[in-house]
């Protein structure tokens, strides 16, 4: 059954007023009234940084120029860690050429950098609210009526008609209390808090890829120590079995010596795993699978040091490390959060328009001057009741940002004891290392004295043994005290930023 086509409305704004189409109207509203409702106000707490004391200096830094060793120098205005290249510090070729990779190549990295543009684009999507919608909307029906008596078409009807309208609608919702520019302003601090978790995580997998690098290279440091041993044990093989062929000594001292160099030529082999594995885990810190990188062996130098790292003054570092630049940008966005939830217990104002042309005519007379048809006016909208909706998304964001500040107080407290651990580690370890030099100069120089007695049958070779054992465990110890020093420096620098500062956030 079909029913008689009514001239349906443009939209629920638009009135037919023909006499009124083509004629500007004026508005009602008073101009200073006008300007405070499209310039709007800022509801909601101003932000401020939350409070966190630094100290005025670090407790593990050196007292004096007498407590400077190798790892530490006065810090001067020009000190600093060279910004996007701190490995240069360590002037390793090979460093040099693995570290920029990272950036260019690390998958770990394209998902933050992934990360960052969903930010910047979310900042687009906010920024859209600033402006009114406009758009079209046109439409075309058509119906017949019953013939029926009860279905009877009015007076001035046919039992057929059509419809054709071609509006075009414009909507905008003022910015009163300042809700979309919060949003827009959290937005924004997204994008840098986004940014700065992108370089503390690079700046992690920089340090990750140095770490694993000196650990390769003190791992080729061992690898020497231990081939050379092996040659000295056998060495001390030929001799013993000599002395023992010619019934100068007993068959325990082939045993022995026997013994001691298939220990060491098993932690000789056992030290090509450690060094193959760290070598894969470079190759995928720089994107590349295991199989398409290989890293000459290359021990480091026996008088290398960690490079002089200025540590400068603790209050420095709040602008230095990129995670505490998040959490303070989440806690200046926090804050946003609470100004949006406060601007929902205020009215909001919408202006609506709409323009185009309506007829129940033939479609050539749509475009007519008589079938122009326009509204426009603004809207009043005010929850009264909600059920204490908004005052519960208020309370949260209240909760929220107080979470954020404790989080950015959090991250601060623990840089500080980052920085502190890493200043007493090379503290530490500088001194170990000048103890333990001199402590394994002293057992070669045992070794020596024992090897010699046992040749010329004063020792047995028991005491060849032990002195031999308390050398190799020495020189060991002097590896791994220097590969501890490097990583701690690596460290250090990590904690430090890496020559970061907030001044490289974006400012979308």
């Amino acid at each position: 059954m079909s029913q008689r086509p009514t001239p349906p409305p443009l939209s629920a704004h638009i009135l037919r007023e023909p006499s009124r189409a083509l004629r500007p109207s004026r508005l009602p509203l008073p101009l200073p009234l006008l300007l405070l409702l499209l310039s709007g106000c800022r509801v909601g707490p101003k932000y401020v940084v939350p409070a966190t004391p630094a100290p005025p200096a670090y407790k593990e830094a050196p007292a004096s120029s007498a407590d400077i060793s190798g790892e530490w120098k006065p810090s001067r205005p020009a000190d600093a860690i060279p910004r996007g290249a701190w490995w240069t510090l360590f002037n390793d070729a090979q460093l040099n050429a693995l570290e920029p990779q990272v950036e260019a190549a690390n998958q770990t990295l394209r998902q933050a950098d992934a990360n960052l543009r969903a930010a910047l684009a979310e900042v687009q999507v906010r920024k859209a609210d600033r402006f009114p919608t406009f758009g079209i909307d046109p439409s075309f029906g058509a119906g017949r009526y019953s013939n029926q008596p009860y279905f009877n078409p009015a007076a001035g009807f046919g039992a057929t008609g059509s419809t054709t309208q071609y509006p075009v609608e414009i909507n905008y919702e003022i910015d009163l209390w300042g809700q979309v520019r919060r949003n827009i302003d959290a937005g924004k601090e997204e994008v840098q808090a986004t940014a700065a978790d992108r370089q503390n995580v690079l700046l992690s997998l920089q340090a990750t890829l140095a770490t694993d690098y000196f650990e390769l290279r003190t791992a080729d440091n061992l690898q020497r120590l231990l081939n050379d041993t092996v040659k000295q044990y056998r060495e001390a093989v030929r001799i013993t079995t000599n002395r023992y062929n010619g019934g100068i000594a007993p068959k325990s001292d082939v045993t022995q010596a026997q013994t001691q160099l298939e220990a060491a030529q098993v932690l000789a082999t056992d030290v090509a795993v450690q060094r193959a594995q760290y070598e894969h885990a470079i190759a995928v810190l720089i994107g590349k699978p295991p199989a398409g990188l290989s890293i000459p062996v290359s021990p480091l130098p026996g008088d290398t040091r960690p490079p002089a790292v200025p540590a400068g003054l603790p209050s420095e570092l709040l602008e230095r490390r990129p995670d505490i630049a998040a959490a303070e940008r989440r806690a200046d966005e926090g804050n946003e959060a609470i100004g949006i939830a406060q601007a929902t217990f205020y009215p909001s104002v919408l202006l609506s328009g709409a323009l185009g042309f309506q007829s129940t005519a033939a479609v050539s007379s749509v475009l007519a001057p008589s079938s122009a048809v326009y509204s426009l006016g603004p809207g009043l909208a005010y929850t009264f009741f909600d059920g204490g909706r908004r005052k519960g998304i208020r309370n949260e964001a209240l909760a929220l940002f107080d979470r954020n500040a404790a989080a950015y107080k959090q991250s601060v407290l623990t840089a500080f004891e980052q920085v502190e651990d890493s200043l007493v580690t090379l503290h530490v370890l500088a001194d170990e290392a000048a103890e333990q030099h001199r402590a394994t100069a002293a057992a070669l120089e045992s070794e020596r004295i024992f090897n010699n007695r046992y040749v010329g049958g004063v020792d047995n070779y028991l005491q060849v043994i032990t002195a031999q054992t308390t050398a190799l465990n020495n020189e060991v110890n002097e590896i791994d005290i220097l590969r501890r020093r490097m990583d701690a420096t690596v460290l250090l620098i990590q904690t430090l930023g890496g020559g970061w500062d907030r001044t490289q956030l974006p400012t979308p």
